[in-house]
């Protein structure tokens, strides 16, 4: 469904200095598959989903979705950040509704888009509510169903729970695996977590310091569906001592 072919992104700073945010990375992600990537504070995790998302321009090497280049937004393509980024004036329907609304679907058809995707995520009795009425938990639920009326064959999400506090992130990893077993899009997910990344994932990806690159691919083997009691699991621990190993390593060695 993804795949990332040689790709490199140079940045000019503010003093017009070149720099290379991500170089020489290569991806394949199959379809319906939840790859999240991990790595050092700057390595370029947010960048790649830019570029995928078509926001930002390769400056070399090449992106494609499903067979076809990436040449731009698409909202086939759907992008959740840490901010909400909701509209304060617009209801939660209203927030939902917007993509489709923008695509001209009609009025009736988008009424029934909203309600299905403020089920899905547990909101359907807040429809009316507006952004600064809600926690930041709803609100990232809120988010997460604006992106999913879209129906994108891709769901990019850079940190979406990096705001909330422990109990609600926890809440919102069981409800995001619950949603993409119903839907079955394809997930691309940055964390700074550890433990959120192998909870999630089918496979994980640790990045390189900057410039950032893939310098290794774990597969989670921990049957489905998850539950938090997986967390305890030797596997689980196994799997975290590995990629903490990883990551520091790159840490340190930046130090130095």
């Amino acid at each position: 469904m993804v795949r990332a072919q040689g790709v490199c992104k140079v940045f000019s700073d503010c003093k017009n200095r070149q720099v290379v945010a991500i170089d020489e990375f290569n991806l394949q992600v199959r379809e319906k598959e939840f790859v999240s990537i991990l790595g050092p504070s700057g390595c370029g995790k947010s960048t790649f989903l830019l570029l995928v998302a078509g926001l930002e321009k390769a400056t070399r090497g090449r992106i494609m979705i499903d067979g076809h280049s990436v040449n731009g937004p698409d909202p086939k393509r759907a992008i959740v950040f840490q901010e909400y980024l909701l509209f304060p004036w617009k209801t939660v329907r209203g927030n939902v509704e917007f993509g489709p609304e923008v695509r001209g679907v009609a009025k009736t058809k988008r009424r029934d888009i909203s309600a299905k995707y403020i089920d899905l995520v547990g909101l359907n009795k807040f429809e009316n509510r507006y952004p600064h009425e809600l926690s930041g938990g709803m609100k990232q639920r809120v988010a997460i169903a604006r992106a999913l009326a879209n129906e994108p064959k891709v769901m990019l999400m850079d940190e979406p729970f990096g705001a909330l506090d422990a109990l609600t992130r926890e809440l919102l990893q069981q409800e995001l695996l619950r949603i993409w077993q119903e839907t079955k899009c394809t997930v691309l997910f940055v964390t700074h977590s550890i433990g959120e990344a192998i909870y999630l994932s089918d496979r994980v990806v640790v990045m390189s310091r900057r410039p950032g690159r893939i310098m290794a691919t774990l597969t989670i083997d921990i049957p489905r569906p998850r539950t938090r009691a997986d967390l305890t699991t030797p596997q689980f621990v196994m799997y975290e001592q590995a990629l903490r190993g990883m990551i520091w390593e790159e840490i340190q060695d930046s130090q130095e």
